[in-house]
């Protein structure tokens, strides 16, 4: 419980800053929460949610250097959201 519940404080702390970069580069702050979350929530992950978590931070970043920042920002945006349920309590045990 005590994981889950910093998990998501820390989740909605950086979705709440995204806006502000929102307007410039989505994709790259959405990239900057990925990798926050994955700095600061390593004990709350297992070995494959960490995995798929840096697959998915290569793949975003793999698609804003094609300039494809569309792809970018489905990408990560699919993994925050998905981070947020985890961090909601709405997946696991009690």
């Amino acid at each position: 419980m005590k994981r889950t519940a910093l998990t998501g404080l820390f989740l909605t702390a950086a979705l709440l800053g995204s806006p502000v970069f929102a307007a410039d580069d989505l994709c790259g702050a959405n990239i900057k929460t990925l990798e926050n979350a994955a700095a600061s929530s390593n004990t709350n992950f297992s070995a494959d949610s960490k995995a798929e978590l840096q697959k998915t931070i290569e793949k975003a970043k793999d698609a804003k250097q094609a300039n494809n920042e569309k792809e970018c920002i489905a990408i990560t945006t699919k993994e925050i959201t998905a981070l947020k349920s985890i961090g909601s309590g709405s997946q696991g045990a009690k």
